[in-house]
């Protein structure tokens, strides 16, 4: 059904049956095909279209129609499916129905090796979805062997018909099939076991939950839970995870966003003269300037700006919008390397180190924490 290029485990079941990361902002509203709204900062920092996150909003909440007995299914679910699978259809267009074009087609599953796939797949739709009468393809936003979508697909927004080259209908599908018979989705190894069966691949599983994991972070960041980011915490956030996916450069970025660094990173990994990014105290100085702070250009001299928060108090300490540092020493600010903006839900947003982008990681990456700061 799925993402041929991680092994062909599930072909053949299917066809016999420094440091920093950025994540979303905002919220869902589903009430409904027709009423379900997406806003336009989750859209922002995701990445997703904002029809396809629409689509998978909408298969979220109508599985427990058409799949009753499931428990936990939610967007960040279906998204973390379709980021490995497709990017979430990003680059394609998706109509008010939610049609897409041109249709996502993943490599012919000839025996050949691409997309990992070794064993054959003769033709089982006459083309009829992805164009071939002879080897099948993956097809759609989630990649379902047109075998599978044959026998799972739904109708997800009720024009009468299952496409898996329809945002809505190939969401259901997916949904239905993550669920499985009744899964709690809110237990891990539930969760886990349903990716698995979606591709029998553990690299698969571990890209999959990564991602789920990320979107997940959303709302610990923005409004449904306890310590929420509000006011200019909350902008600060959106500003950092906007970041996301923007190159690391040592010594780069200022007040006005990604911009050349120096040369060289001690380690002489790369020449940030040549990379236009952030290095994490240049990410913390863009995302804090957004609300007028202004703050220190380096790590160290940031821990002695707002209110102290010392690393005995614990990561419980800390609030969404908090600077955290990390250095050789707990109790001094002397030798602090790295700073992120915490998230919550013991995440953070950083730029990571020379070779890597700006990404959400959990304030364990690091092993000297040495504590915070509150500046707002």
């Amino acid at each position: 059904m799925k993402a041929i290029r991680r092994g062909v485990w599930l072909v053949v079941l299917l066809v016999a049956a420094g440091v920093c990361c950025a994540g979303p902002l905002g919220a869902i509203l589903v009430a409904g095909i027709g009423q379900t709204a997406v806003s336009s900062g989750l859209v922002a920092v995701t990445g997703i279209p904002a029809r396809m996150l629409r689509a998978i909003a909408h298969g979220a909440e109508s599985v427990k129609e058409t799949s009753p007995g499931c428990r936990g299914m939610r967007w960040q679910v279906l998204a973390g499916i379709a980021s490995i699978e497709s990017n979430n259809a990003a680059g394609h267009t998706i109509g008010a129905g939610g049609d897409i074009t041109p249709s996502i087609l993943g490599p012919r599953l000839d025996g050949s090796g691409a997309g990992g796939n070794t064993t054959a797949i003769p033709d089982t739709d006459d083309g009829r979805w992805d164009g071939d009468r002879q080897i099948d393809r993956a097809v759609g936003p989630f990649q379902f062997l047109p075998a599978t979508f044959a026998a799972i697909g739904q109708d997800g927004n009720g024009d009468g018909r299952a496409d898996p080259h329809n945002a809505d209908d190939a969401a259901l599908a997916a949904a239905n099939y993550l669920c499985g018979d009744g899964r709690d989705l809110t237990d891990e190894d539930q969760l886990r076991a349903g990716v698995y069966s979606y591709n029998h691949s553990t690299a698969y599983v571990t890209d999959v939950l990564n991602a789920i994991h990320r979107y997940d972070t959303t709302e610990t960041t923005t409004g449904g839970s306890r310590g929420a980011a509000t006011g200019d915490a909350r902008t600060v956030i959106a500003a950092a995870l906007a970041q996301q996916g923007v190159r690391y450069s040592w010594g780069g970025g200022n007040a006005d966003g990604p911009a050349p660094g120096i040369c060289c990173s001690p380690g002489q990994h790369q020449d940030g003269s040549k990379i236009r990014g952030f290095d994490c105290s240049g990410l913390t100085l863009y995302a804090y300037a957004q609300v007028g702070v202004r703050l220190p250009r380096l790590a160290e001299h940031q821990a002695s700006v707002g209110r102290r928060i010392p690393a005995s108090a614990g990561y419980g300490a800390l609030r969404p919008g908090d600077l955290v540092f990390y250095g050789p020493n707990p109790n001094s600010n002397a030798g602090i390397h790295h700073v992120g903006i915490y998230l919550g839900n013991g995440q953070m947003i950083n730029a990571p180190k020379p070779g890597t982008r700006v990404r959400i990681d959990p304030l364990t990456a690091l092993p000297d924490y040495a504590g915070g700061a509150r500046i707002l």
